[in-house]
């Protein structure tokens, strides 16, 4: 192992080559005996010249008829294998190659003995065998390691061609890597910024890293895509400029999730101007700014977390979680863990530490939903931490203080639960602090024509249609239904017309079948009914306000001209 040593070389060693080297003269005698020879068989130099051959050879007769046959005619040998006998009388095993030395008559001065040690030679194989898979797993890690990576990551050369692109990258654009490798890099990511200024420019003509830039690339399928990136130089080992590396990643979730926290939650996106909404709103003005506990209640469909959000959401905590549980979605021998969360091992399949949602939800804001379905045994361990503020994992044993604020929700009647035993009374009195009561959508009919609105151009901007409102007689048979599962179920109704809906004015053949066959709706759907007048009005209205009174952009939403419209305003007194 120390010949294999002194062949790779260290620090400390000089680098000689595996090779001995033994120059025999016509005459049979050593001439030559080179640094490895000696080192090989343990002669030195000193000690080996003007010997006869055979003085190597001694104990192995028959391997002397090859350097005889070379020296007398000439014939070259290639992996020999030979028997030299070292200083210390034993026996080297080496790979040899025996080559006449001849004058330009072709006359034989001598010949050349060139050999390893085929012990070494195995030691230095597997030397190899070792330091090859060593790089190739170090390959194999860096490529995983790129691979793995979240952020797409990509690199150029000097003439702007993609050298390397990761799975993420593939992810991103849609491209992938065989498809990206020697293409431009502009023709990838098809940005407007491309060739005009972008942070790439930056980073190729000054090799200066650059941080943080937001731009919005094309994908291969024509998406597009806002992206955040950083790029730095790439230098070979004398420190010269080769490229640049670039990685990036898709904000499109951190984009959607900024509107959302900044529109869709926020007071105005609950749909209503009627008074019993104008009532919530004032009172969510208030309850945003206090830490009071709130119970939401109000039938299916008629908006209850969208309530909560926005109280969170105007709230001081808005920057803190918002954590929401569906007390009903989970069976009973796991709410607990939901809520609380476990220790490894205490029950069957706690095979690790498991944080629940009330210590996930921390400074922010916890959203009990159906809280009229929790047990009572969790009603009184719910009570019981509401009033100390402290709570315990599953199997734990160190408390752990609760600083969110409880928000709760409830289609029941929660003192209906109370009288038949279901729901403790000291509960309500803790949640109920301060109750929001949302009236469901048969109540506050003022609102339809709005919601109806609202609905229409939710679904033009998601189906990219351009459906410019409901048929007189379709507003009157959804006017008529009683809506049970209130604005959810009237939003779903919306959404089913929009996929059966081919022109722009929204049917009665398009509305679900169950809903028709629900209401009692008069045969000859074209005759002119009062409710069927007041519809139409209600509906000119809001179309009306929705385009601030122009009435060119009503008529036209409307599939009417100027003039009917005008005679149609007329008659409901809306001059």
């Amino acid at each position: 192992m120390d010949a294999v040593n002194t062949f790779w070389g260290d620090n400390k060693e000089k680098i000689i080559t595996p090779d001995g080297i033994v120059v025999i003269s016509s005459e049979q005698k050593i001439i030559a005996f080179s640094q490895t020879a000696s080192r090989l068989t343990g002669y030195s130099e000193d000690e080996i010249i003007l010997k006869d051959y055979d003085f190597i050879f001694r104990n192995t007769e028959f391997d002397k008829n090859y350097i005889i046959d070379s020296l007398t005619s000439g014939n070259t040998f290639s992996n020999l294998s030979l028997n030299i006998t070292r200083y210390d009388n034993t026996i080297l095993n080496v790979l040899a190659s025996l080559t006449p030395i001849t004058r330009s008559d072709k006359s034989i001065i001598g010949l050349a003995l060139v050999f390893r040690d085929t012990q070494e030679m195995l030691l230095l194989a597997e030397k190899i065998k070792e330091r090859t898979q060593a790089l190739l797993d170090e390959k194999n890690k860096l490529d995983a390691i790129f691979n793995s990576n979240i952020e797409g990551t990509f690199t150029i050369d000097n003439e702007w061609s993609v050298t390397s692109f990761n799975k993420s990258a593939e992810k991103i654009t849609g491209f992938t890597k065989e498809q990206a490798i020697n293409k431009k890099c502009w023709e990838i990511f098809n940005s407007d910024l491309c060739r005009n200024g972008c942070h790439m420019e930056s980073t190729m003509a000054n090799h200066q890293p650059t941080i943080g830039n937001e731009l919005i690339i094309k994908s291969k399928e024509g998406k597009l895509i806002p992206i955040k990136v950083n790029s730095a130089p790439l230098l070979n080992g004398k420190g010269e400029p080769i490229g640049a590396v670039e990685t990036f990643i898709d904000i499109s979730e951190i984009k959607n999730l900024a509107e959302h926290l900044s529109e869709k939650y926020k007071f105005a996106n609950i749909i209503g101007k009627s008074k019993s909404m104008n009532k919530i709103y004032s009172l969510l003005e208030s309850v945003a700014q206090s830490d009071s506990s709130v119970l939401i209640t109000g039938e299916s469909g008629t908006g209850k977390e969208l309530v909560a959000r926005a109280i969170h959401l105007n709230s001081d905590r808005k920057n803190a979680p918002f954590i929401a549980i569906n007390c009903s979605a989970f069976a009973e021998s796991l709410i607990e863990s939901e809520l609380f969360g476990h220790e490894k091992g205490a029950f069957t399949g706690a095979i690790k530490n498991k944080t629940g949602r009330f210590e996930l939800a921390k400074d922010g804001s916890l959203f009990l939903d159906e809280i009229g379905d929790l047990s009572l045994q969790l009603q009184v361990k719910l009570l019981r931490i509401l009033e100390t503020r402290q709570f315990e994992q599953v199997g734990g044993i160190t408390p752990i203080d609760l600083n969110a604020r409880i928000i709760a929700a409830t289609n029941k009647d929660l003192n209906k639960e109370i009288s038949e035993g279901r729901f403790r009374e000291d509960l309500l009195f803790r949640i109920n602090v301060i109750n929001i009561d949302l009236p469901p959508l048969r109540e506050r009919m003022d609102d339809f024509p709005i919601l109806i609105n609202h609905f229409l151009q939710k679904f033009n901007e998601k189906f990219k249609k351009n459906i410019t409102g409901i048929a007189a007689n379709t507003f009157k048979i959804l006017e008529k239904y009683n809506w049970p599962g209130n604005i959810r179920e009237l939003e779903n109704v919306i959404e089913h017309g929009f996929v059966l809906c081919q022109n722009k004015i929204i049917q009665t053949e398009h509305l679900p079948e169950k809903l028709i066959s629900q209401i009692n709706v008069e045969s000859d759907t074209k005759t002119t009914t009062s409710p069927v007048l007041e519809a139409e009005k209600r509906l000119i209205i809001s179309t009306l306000e929705k385009f601030n009174g122009n009435k060119n952009e009503t008529a036209k939403t409307l599939g009417i001209n100027k003039s009917t419209l005008w005679r149609k305003m007329k008659k409901f007194n809306l001059e």
